[in-house]
Order: structure tokens, then sequence, then C-alpha cells
């Protein structure tokens, strides 16, 4: 639930707000999404540092202490008069993401539980599914009752007053003790370099296909000849979707995690892949890639800490997901770029071709961890 708070009132958040937004203040619409870029570009250079930090002090206090940020930079969203001040507010919102959404989190479960954070960021990401089915609603509610000011900072509040005292009250203290003993051997750990590129590439592939998605479907769908109410109609697929995918894996949770990121990988495939070129198949597309997406999100927790001992897991989380979020940030400009130049069928190409070169590498990392099997079992 806590992420789901954290979530709604940080990445998700102008999905919703962007439109009143831009209506009141007369700012042109690429800049009010340009501030979640921005976010998100803080969010990537602080990333690694935020992993560092759970290493030597554990997350607690700063998974706690999230809240309080994203908080106080919705609080100067509602109150803003000017576009540097609302940029303002979205670089301390994006500070807010480094210190609390999944990277953090995920490090913060690997230093407490190690091998066995698997079933807690499992569960973790399946509540976590339910994040927009949750809030957007609320925030459409509370903006079309009260205004989207009134919204922002109702909103700003929840988080500041509740999201710490749970995070403190849920994880355990003296969960320094267990870092400090994590953080002596960071110096001396050793990853595999080959190994570290490919995980990072296919999170970043992976994320990135996940943001145009989440950026522009309904006006992709639009393109293609759908209307503003099928496209949101065929866009609400997603959200069940990746949720069953998310409790098919619970139930199948013994497979290695390679697994589960080789059948993320082909289902985003072939699902993004039927959009683009069989329109009569469009809804079983989007459920496809819903699935494959819902997935994503256990292997980005789950396959690192498969290859990595923890104290590598806990200490390259934050630095393994720089590209990801960089790549984020670029999404929208990219995409609005490639929608307006080259259509609909222009975006769902490159879709394609991201998608098919992640199975590629999600396919190459198997081959590596079949020979190194085949290695041990011959000596």
């Amino acid at each position: 639930m806590l992420q789901i708070l954290v979530w709604g009132g940080s990445f998700f958040l102008l999905a919703v707000m962007a439109e009143p937004i831009t209506q009141e203040m007369g700012w042109d619409s690429h800049w009010v999404y340009g501030a979640l870029s921005l976010g998100l570009l803080v969010s990537a250079l602080l990333a690694p540092f935020s992993s560092r930090l759970v290493a030597r002090y554990g997350g607690r206090m700063q998974l706690a202490g999230s809240g309080v940020v994203v908080g106080i930079g919705l609080l100067i969203v509602a109150n803003c008069q000017s576009l540097p001040v609302f940029m303002l507010a979205w670089i301390i919102i994006g500070t807010g993401m480094a210190m609390g959404l999944y990277e953090a989190l995920f490090a913060t479960l690997g230093a407490l539980y190690t091998e066995r954070a698997g079933r807690a960021i499992t569960g973790i990401t399946l509540i976590s599914g339910f994040a927009t089915t949750v809030t957007w609603p609320l925030l459409a509610l509370a903006i079309e009752q009260f205004g989207w000011r009134a919204a922002c900072m109702g909103y700003g509040i929840l988080l500041i007053v509740t999201v710490a005292p749970l995070y403190l009250w849920v994880l355990p203290a003296g969960q320094h003790k267990q870092a400090s003993k994590i953080a002596p051997s960071l110096a001396t750990a050793i990853v595999d370099r080959r190994l570290y590129l490919l995980l990072t590439s296919i999170f970043a592939l992976g994320a990135i296909i996940m943001t145009a998605i989440s950026v522009q479907l309904v006006a992709v769908l639009q393109g293609l000849g759908h209307s503003l109410a099928a496209a949101i109609g065929l866009s609400a697929l997603l959200g069940p979707s990746q949720v069953a995918s998310r409790v098919l894996q619970i139930l199948a949770s013994k497979r290695h995690p390679i697994w589960t990121a080789l059948v993320s990988s082909l289902l985003v495939a072939v699902g993004v892949t039927l959009v683009a070129l069989a329109p009569g198949a469009t809804a079983l597309g989007l459920l496809l890639y819903g699935s494959g997406n819902g997935l994503r999100a256990i292997v980005r927790g789950l396959l690192p800490l498969a290859l990595m001992p923890p104290a590598q897991y806990v200490a390259l989380m934050g630095k393994m997901s720089r590209p990801s979020l960089l790549g984020q940030a670029l999404t929208p400009l990219i995409g609005g770029y490639l929608l307006q130049h080259f259509g609909a069928m222009g975006v769902l190409a490159a879709l394609c071709a991201l998608a098919l070169a992640n199975v590629v590498l999600v396919v190459l990392v198997l081959r590596s961890l079949l020979c190194d099997a085949n290695a041990q079992q011959g000596a």
C-alpha cells in the first residue's frame, strides 16, 4: 500500500493531473510532462547514491522519508504560480522517488532478508500493480470535486502523515547493523561485467517500453483509428493483466527468475507486435503486453538477487537503475517526436524493435547461465 501511495503521487500523478494544470496555468503540455522527465532525471542521478546509503545504513529511515519528500513536492505543486517553481517541485519529487520507489525498496529488502527477499519482492509488486487502479480514480474524483490544487495538497498531506509512520512500523529497527555487515564487503565485491551490462540493458529497454505505453497508448490507439472511448477501454485491460501475471508468478515461484524474464520479454514482444500488425487482435495484444509488463517488475527485483551475492545486489541496484531512469526521462520527448512525425505506426515500430532486442538480450543471459551450469556438471 505504501508503494501504491508513493507511485501514485509521483510517477503516475500527471497522467490525471496534467490536463487541468495546463488548462489553468496556460503552459504548453510538453512543459508539464517535461516536469516528470525532470523528476525521473533527478531520480536517475541520485539512484546510485540512494543504494549506497541503503548498503551502509539500511533503508528504513530513507524509505520513511520518501513520503515526506514527495509530499513536500506536491504541496509546492499545489501552491505554485510559475513554471520555474513547478519544475523545482518536481526536482524535489524526483529526489523522493530515488529515496522510496522500487530500487530503494528492493535494495532494502535485499539487505534485510538476503536470499529470502524474493517472496517479499513478489508480494509487494503484486499489490503495487493496483497503483493506477487505486490512485487514478481517487485523484480524478478529487480534482472534479475540489480542483487540482486541493487534490494535490490533500495527497501531499496524506503522504507526509502516513508513509513515514507505516514504514517505521513495518520495517524492523536495527537494520543498520545488518547493513553495516554488508558495507565492508562492497569494496571487494566483484561483479561479472558482461552479466551486469546485459541485466542493465534488459531493465532499461523494459522501462522505456513501459513508459512509452503508459504515456502514449491512448494517443497511439487513436492514431490507429480507435475512438477515445475505445482507446481508454482497451487501455484498461493492462491493469488486470499485470496483476494476473504476478499471481501466476507466485504460483510458479520455484522456477529460476531467468525463465520469468524470458516469458516476460516474449509476451511484451508478441503483444506489441499484435497491436502494430493485427488491428483485430489489439485487445489480445494488450493483454499479452500487460502480462509481460507485470512480470517485468518482479524480474527487476528477483533476477539480480538470484545472480548476485547480497553485497553486490544492495550496492548495485541503484547503479543498475540509472540507465532505466534516464531512458524513462527521455522517452516522453522521443515518443512525442515519433508520434508527431511518423504517426502511431512509427511509435509501434520502434517499440517492436526494442521488444525484440530485449528478447535477444534475455536469451543471451539464459545461454550464459546454461553454459555455466553445464560446465559445473562437467567438473
